[in-house]
């Protein structure tokens, strides 16, 4: 099945607009850079470690997880737009599987595609349902078999919620409207990437190629600084995680369009380098992820530290408030507030209960793109997966527990 060969493209802006944008962008790194580099004592320690966790654990991952898609299709010259246009049953269950995937690649994936107007909103709560995120990495590395039960409870609350969505509401609810009419193939660029970012191209892979390892050991509770030897007293991953941090952020602001790539995923790219030109969309994507999740982490972090907040004492008290409190958490845009409750989980802290309405409610960092491109869609979405959260969660509370 070949698809049309197609080039990519990206948002258009008008002069105006780009200009805005490339301004507020780079006051945005100005933010950013004073707090890492700027400030003193604990709050420069804990913004420098917030914008490295945010490359080391979030960004490698997606990068790995959007290449191994983008270029398994392109290997195998699938026309997504044709195979999803086709099955159109089969868009919720897809949407529940990508979910389900490690980290928030897949289910970035789907709001990609949701964007693009080829699947429906059915489509958008089952993956938001099934996916946790990277929270995953961590459930996986320390109890695999209670990871495979969340996974099989969570696919299934998408899967069912996801057809009931659609059959009250119809498929066409939500509809997005394909923005091809508003896509430009050309800005100057070299294969998808402005030719003033493609010198960092290579840069880009260089580091992410080790940044993975370290969000691998990382994930697995590694001391990472001790591979480095002698070095480990200068904290070598909390450097890399930084460095890549920083250069995902300058690539993002030195490019003309605000989201993802948007494009066309089809097997056949054009031009004559076409993995280069998926490199490219793999960055893109990955650097606009890494902004969100930069500024939801230091968010996060900032706020515990200046507001003095305890959200382990937040889970104290009475059990049957914790599946509540854990969906409400699971509202939180981004990763870290979720990791933070399945580590207490795994230290006893909170009951398996309150662990699944966590995994169903919360959206990981897919919910970023997805306010930004769509943000009806992914509030009244993230709204509906309280819906299954509570009930299976209370169903295990008053029958498992």
């Amino acid at each position: 099945m070949a698809a049309p060969t197609t080039g990519c493209k990206l948002l258009k802006l008008n002069s105006g607009d780009e200009q805005f944008r490339l301004a507020a962008k780079f006051v945005f790194l100005g933010v950013i850079a004073g707090l890492a580099f700027l400030t003193g004592g604990e709050t420069r320690d804990v913004v420098r470690a917030a914008i490295a966790d945010a490359y080391i654990e979030v960004s490698t991952f997606v990068a790995a997880t959007l290449a191994l898609f983008y270029f398994a299709e392109h290997a195998l010259k699938l026309d997504t737009a044709y195979l999803l246009n086709r099955y159109r049953a089969w868009h919720v269950p897809i949407a529940a599987v990508m979910g389900a995937l490690p980290g928030c690649g897949g289910a970035i994936v789907v709001i990609t595609q949701y964007v693009s107007g080829r699947l429906g909103f059915g489509a958008v709560v089952a993956v938001l349902c099934s996916t946790m995120g990277d929270a995953a990495f961590l459930l996986l590395a320390q109890e695999p078999q209670t990871a495979l039960l969340v996974y099989a409870i969570s696919m299934t609350a998408g899967v069912t919620f996801g057809y009931l969505v659609e059959f009250i509401h119809g498929k066409d609810f939500l509809k997005y409207e394909s923005p091809d009419k508003r896509l430009v193939s050309d800005f100057g660029m070299v294969c998808g990437m402005p030719s003033r970012i493609s010198p960092l191209r290579k840069p880009w892979i260089a580091l992410m190629v080790p940044g993975l390892s370290l969000g691998i050991g990382a994930a697995l509770q590694a001391d990472t600084d001790a591979w480095f030897g002698p070095l480990a007293a200068y904290e070598p991953t909390t450097w890399i995680g930084l460095t890549g941090a920083f250069l995902c952020a300058t690539m993002w602001a030195l490019s003309p369009n605000m989201g993802p790539s948007v494009t066309n995923l089809t097997g056949n790219v054009a031009g004559p380098h076409p993995y280069k030109c998926l490199i490219d969309r793999v960055a893109i994507d990955t650097n606009f992820v890494t902004v969100w999740v930069i500024t939801a982490f230091l968010l996060f972090e900032l706020a515990l530290l200046w507001l003095d907040l305890d959200l382990h004492g937040l889970f104290e008290g009475v059990i049957w408030l914790m599946p509540l409190m854990a969906t409400f958490i699971g509202f939180i845009p981004g990763c870290g507030p979720q990791i933070i409750v399945t580590t207490m989980y795994l230290n006893g802290i909170v009951p398996f209960s309150a662990l699944i309405a966590n995994a169903i409610s919360n959206d990981g960092d897919a919910l970023f793109p997805a306010i930004a491109l769509a943000p009806k869609a992914a509030i009244l979405a993230t709204l509906y997966t309280a819906v299954p959260a509570l009930l299976i969660s209370y169903g295990w509370l008053i029958f498992a527990e």
